[in-house]
């Protein structure tokens, strides 16, 4: 009679104690650390899986456009595009959002370009449309779905969790870290912009971790504090390479507004998703470019962003620099034991993708006062012009500068100088380059560019190689 008893309370979910149980996902309770802790102060239980009703949208290279609904069942699996014999990437939506957004499916379709792969799209709109600490306690339900999903994979496929990668934004990032400390061996896992709100700072076994897949890369966009900031993103490091693009928290072309001062998490994103949350979406958008973009998001070891910022983070080192976003994986056998930092810039509208480079100039001609710009020319176009040096201008002086330039120009062919100072000068000074070095910043090799001659201001100088 008890075995029955015990039986059908399983089946049914019961609460026991606070503890709460389900078939296929095993027992969840609400004892510490997933809740009674400082960052989790409510003692709130995960709702039932078929209240969460967590779902699998399922788009690959032969239905790229419309997604087939599968369930974690052999026959579903096998009746659908599935195909056992290619990778398989879960994108994994946050709070407040849903599993048929554009934007998951756009990673899809930017993906099979580049590959052929299974795309599942995981939707859990039912459990994340609710109070916010609820929502952050039913993404355990969402990670046990998740691992469930794999382990039938791996039983009937024998497909191996090393080829399943996990992609997940806001809450999504620690669903995936719940579902990879399901899953032993699971391949990567990208955490896109995780949330801070009841997981910064606690324990592993809550939050996503280097621990939660063989290589774990992280994406942070909206890394201001909480309050008063409104960040949504967590700063803490939680992956093998954690990317601060722009410096993490203020991403180009998000402006906060009135509305920002709004401290509600619950009431804020309805309607209002990139109006307030822009920092927070950028990491998607980031990632979904760069797809498309193999070399676009090189991205460099640095102590912080001022430091990047100030130009004492280039070249790349020895070992080079990872991609953030979709390639951070080429990185993955040069990972250190110890969590790192890279930054790197982007644009401020898509196309994000930039190429950065550094330049160095010994000015020449008479003394002067004004600005100097440069211009890169390549055989697959060039930059606009950027500064190099506002002030004194010294013949015999050297100065250096970093920038960001909207494409590769490819094999750098001439460099065009100018400087003006916008006075009248009556002597009318004559200005020029004798040596400009460039290097871009995953490249060791460093190109000259020389020039015997001086011009008067905002007249072009074209320096060749020397």
């Amino acid at each position: 009679m008890m075995l029955l008893i015990w039986t059908l309370s399983l089946l049914l979910g019961a609460v026991v104690g606070k503890e709460i149980c389900f078939p296929r996902l095993g027992c969840f309770s609400d004892d510490a650390p997933w809740a009674g802790i400082a960052q989790r102060p409510l003692k709130i239980l995960p709702w039932a899986p078929k209240d969460v009703n967590t779902r699998f949208l399922l788009y690959t290279n032969e239905n790229p456009n419309n997604f087939e609904e599968i369930i974690a069942d052999e026959s579903t699996i096998m009746s659908s595009n599935f195909n056992a014999d290619r990778k398989t990437r879960f994108i994994i939506h946050g709070f407040i959002d849903k599993g048929e957004e554009n934007w998951l499916s756009k990673i899809c379709k930017n993906l099979f370009t580049v590959e052929s792969v299974n795309c599942i799209c995981v939707d859990w709109k039912s459990g994340s449309k609710t109070g916010y600490t609820q929502a952050s306690q039913n993404i355990r339900i969402v990670g046990a779905e998740v691992a469930y999903f794999v382990e039938v994979l791996q039983t009937n496929y024998s497909y191996s969790p090393s080829q399943v990668h996990l992609i997940g934004h806001s809450l999504g990032a620690h669903a995936a870290g719940e579902a990879g400390s399901r899953t032993p061996g699971l391949g990567r896992i990208t955490g896109l912009d995780p949330v801070e709100a009841s997981f910064q700072g606690t324990p592993e076994e809550v939050r996503l971790d280097p621990s939660d897949a063989d290589f774990v890369d992280v994406i942070h966009t909206d890394a201001a504090p909480l309050i008063p900031f409104l960040g949504f993103g967590t700063k803490q490091l939680l992956g093998h390479l954690d990317f601060f693009p722009n410096g993490g928290e203020e991403m180009p072309g998000c402006k906060k507004n009135a509305l920002s001062q709004i401290v509600d998490l619950d009431g804020i994103w309805e309607g209002t998703r990139d109006f307030v949350a822009c920092n927070h979406l950028r990491s998607y958008k980031y990632y979904s470019e760069s797809i498309l973009n193999p070399d676009g998001f090189a991205s460099y070891p640095c102590a912080s962003y001022k430091a990047f910022e100030s130009n004492k983070c280039f070249p790349c080192p020895d070992e080079g620099c990872p991609q953030m976003g979709h390639y951070a994986d080429k990185f993955a056998g040069r990972t250190s034991g110890e969590p790192q930092k890279f930054f790197l810039n982007t644009g401020d509208s898509s196309n994000f993708a930039r190429w950065r480079y550094g330049v160095s100039i010994t000015l020449s001609g008479k003394i002067a006062t004004g600005q100097v710009k440069v211009a890169l020319f390549g055989n697959k176009g060039n930059t606009h012009q950027f500064d190099v040096i506002r002030g004194i201008l010294t013949p015999g002086s050297t100065h250096s500068n970093q920038f960001d330039a909207k494409l590769d120009i490819g094999t750098i062919e001439k460099v065009k100088f100018l400087w003006n100072n916008n006075v009248i000068n009556p002597t009318f000074p004559k200005v020029g380059a004798a040596k400009i070095t460039v290097q871009k910043g995953e490249e060791k090799t460093v190109h000259n560019f020389c020039s015997e001659s001086t011009v008067r201001e905002d007249v072009l100088l074209t320096l060749t190689p020397c």
